[in-house]
């Protein structure tokens, strides 16, 4: 194992948090030591129900571990395991692999037993504009779509917590704007909006437009099935 690399780390309310448990463990011999901290680190990730960031993990390991490798090397141990460790929303999260979605689906249903409504064709395309123009206003994808984009459609996706409001637009008015949230990127399995295909390089390959968004011909990725099942 390799403890050699050093992570920068906060001081404040985590030192006063580390000092609850024995994060440095230097009683113990380099590679119980290491594997102490894998334990704890994925332990705390297992016990999460949202993909948990750095600064929490920190909190459980010596100042002289190296997160990254930690990752790498509980990776390497459900290399055989119908779960992994994915990088997502700015965190590490236990989800299920992808080869598992149809035993799942068939086991819970469609939604592998989460009771997240399935985005409807409208929905999805208004998500994904979202995505792609945020900040936007509610009349900023009207104008887009030539007809009005429904409070009601906006509400779904807010109750999924795929959007929530942004900055005030400078328009007359001032008019809430629309960003996706987290559990947008959590959902789709990006860990930050960077992960999103490039929008004018599918434009010039002739793989996406605004005419094809307009007829709903759009990316299965963003159909609102979810590959991913947590």
């Amino acid at each position: 194992m390799n403890e050699a690399a050093r992570s920068e780390r906060p001081s404040g309310k985590d030192d006063v948090q580390r000092m609850l448990i024995d994060t440095e463990l230097e009683h113990l011999p380099p590679e119980l030591r290491w594997r102490e901290w894998m334990g704890r680190v994925e332990a705390v990730i297992f016990a999460a129900s949202e993909p948990v960031p750095r600064e929490v993990l920190a909190r459980v390991v010596g100042r002289r571990c190296n997160l990254e490798l930690i990752i790498d090397d509980i990776r390497a141990e459900l290399a055989g395991r119908p779960y992994e460790l994915v990088s997502v929303a700015g965190g590490w999260q236990h989800r299920t692999k992808k080869v598992f979605g149809d035993v799942i689906h068939a086991a819970f249903g469609r939604q592998g037993g989460k009771s997240e409504k399935e985005l409807s064709q409208s929905e999805a395309l208004v998500l994904m504009c979202i995505a792609y123009f945020q900040p936007i206003t509610r009349g900023e994808l009207s104008s887009f779509f030539g007809k009005e984009v429904s409070r009601d459609l906006i509400g779904v996706l807010r109750a999924q917590e795929l959007i929530a409001s942004g900055p005030r637009s400078p328009q007359p008015g001032a008019p809430y704007t629309y960003v996706t949230t987290k559990n947008f990127l959590s959902q789709f399995g990006l860990d930050t909006l960077r992960q999103l295909p490039d929008f004018e390089a599918l434009e010039d390959a002739g793989l996406l437009s605004k005419e094809s968004l307009l007829a709903g011909d759009i990316m299965p990725h963003f159909a609102g099935g979810q590959e991913d099942v947590a």
